[in-house]
């Protein structure tokens, strides 16, 4: 077995190694507004549930030579976010909101998805979506860095409401197969649901 340690190594490289062993992981696509009326998306794969009580989930946004992405500004700056959940029907879509666009362009609209207004928040979401999270955000923390600058924002929102396709709802359960969700992988590859497997729990 290869021994690393990963201060002798470039921020890439140990990147490289993160995102080729952490694998699969879901992909949190995200909509903020800034404070210009800007309609913001952009898809993170640094993406995880924190706590059921009450609902919390945290997407890590990486911050580029030191500065903040729209997203993270703009969750800060209203205290808003929406997350949806990835899936096959939308993710070329999705992919394509990563391009790095001015804040003053929306990337819901160059790929052409369907804004919808959200419930609880001033947030629109994406009617392409069949699963989506209205969030507010509970903290915003600067996380890592070596020079004294922040590397990235670990945005935590609590989930304030859901929005789940009627298809996949069943007494209170989401249906994995029908919501064909994508997983990121390392470079340009993605990953699908694949096969599953039940093993059971000890007592």
């Amino acid at each position: 077995m290869i021994s690393i340690d990963p201060v002798s190594q470039s921020e890439r490289d140990n990147y490289k190694l993160l995102v080729g062993s952490i694998i699969p992981r879901p992909i949190a696509f995200v909509t903020t507004l800034s404070e210009q009326g800007v309609l913001n998306a952009a898809p993170y794969s640094y993406f995880t549930i924190v706590t059921a009580n009450p609902p919390m989930i945290a997407v890590s946004v990486q911050r580029k030579a030191g500065e903040r992405k729209d997203t993270s500004r703009n969750a800060i700056a209203s205290g808003e976010l929406v997350v949806h959940i990835s899936d096959e029907s939308y993710i070329r879509q999705i992919n394509d909101t990563a391009a790095n666009l001015p804040p003053d362009e929306s990337e819901v609209a160059l790929t052409g998805l369907t804004p919808v207004p959200s419930v609880k928040v001033s947030v629109p979401g994406i009617a392409e979506a069949h699963i989506r999270m209205e969030c507010v955000l509970e903290q915003a923390i600067p996380v890592g860095g070596t020079d004294g600058t922040p590397a990235a924002d670990l945005l935590i929102g609590r989930v304030v409401q859901y929005h789940v396709a009627d298809t996949l709802y069943d007494n209170g359960r989401i249906d994995p197969v029908g919501l064909r969700p994508v997983s990121r992988l390392a470079g340009n590859d993605y990953a699908k649901l694949g096969e599953r497997f039940t093993i059971e729990r000890p007592v």
